[in-house]
């Protein structure tokens, strides 16, 4: 660091977990920008506070992550069509002073999918598990790939309903509940669990039946603690193509690195130091 060092950071409460400034900090040595990132816990009555420091300390961008992503948007000037349709930021970037809201979630997903699996989403029917805040990220994006339909499959088939409706303008959509399911068996071409069923400890819960599964399908996972769900090792026995949640999590940080600096992150090396990181906890 020098005088000369741009600023970047997290937002969180708790944030001492982050893997991010690990992450990003890597990403500027492997470009050469003169950057550092460092976590920040900021509690939810400091957020405005926060906030204001951005511009008065001359912080280039900052992530946003739990519980801040929706109360942060009430204190930027201007806020990305993505994220304003998901309902929440998680990456900011500071224009000379000017406050700008991205979500950076979904479109590292749908990035980390295609590049993993090598899925054409163009016409295909997709099943989305949840429909809380992650689910609404990967579901606008996946949106704006252009599938045929996209079924969203929740515990209350009332929320499910919910963000199927506000994705009817953008696809073909609708919600429903697990009960559900067996009517749309053997039609799918990819189902993404966005819930924390299966996450560490619980790393014998699955989010739906396994034998729901049907050979030739991808199945994915946003969870990255396990690296592989049982779900997903099941789902692989089962002749399907599997994707996990380090992907997202990777690529939400380079998309996110990508805005701050304009220039093309090295997600690679972004990936190993996570891995590392990862297989010492």
């Amino acid at each position: 660091m020098d005088s000369n060092t741009v600023l970047y950071g997290v937002f969180g409460d708790p944030v001492r977990h982050s893997r991010s400034p690990l992450m990003l900090n890597c990403a500027f040595r492997e470009t050469g920008v003169n950057g550092a990132y460092a976590a920040f816990h900021v509690k939810p009555d400091e957020l405005e506070a926060a906030v204001l420091g951005i511009r008065a300390l001359g912080f280039r961008g900052v992530n946003v992550t739990i519980p801040h992503k929706v109360n942060v948007m009430a204190y930027l000037d201007e806020i990305d069509e993505g994220a304003r349709f998901i309902g929440a930021v998680n990456t900011i970037v500071n224009e000379s002073g000017r406050l700008i809201g991205y979500n950076t979630d979904g479109i590292g997903y749908v990035r980390s999918l295609k590049e993993e699996t090598g899925i054409r989403l163009e016409g295909s029917n997709i099943v989305i598990i949840g429909a809380g805040g992650a689910a609404k990220g990967v579901a606008y994006a996946l949106a704006k790939e252009n599938p045929r339909h996209m079924y969203i499959v929740n515990r209350t088939a009332d929320k499910a309903a919910q963000l199927a409706q506000n994705l009817y303008p953008l696809v073909s959509s609708e919600g429903m509940g697990l009960d559900q399911l067996e009517n749309i068996k053997g039609k799918i071409d990819l189902v993404v669990n966005t819930t924390s069923v299966g996450m560490h400890p619980n790393l014998d819960e699955v989010p739906i039946a396994l034998d729901w599964l049907q050979e030739g399908m991808t199945v994915s996972d946003l969870i990255y603690n396990p690296l592989e769900t049982r779900w997903l090792r099941e789902a692989k026995a089962a002749g399907c193509r599997t994707h996990g949640g380090l992907g997202m999590f990777i690529y939400q940080g380079a998309c996110a690195f990508e805005y701050w600096t304009g220039k093309k992150a090295p997600v690679e090396a972004m990936r190993d130091i996570v891995l590392t990181s990862l297989s010492r906890s």
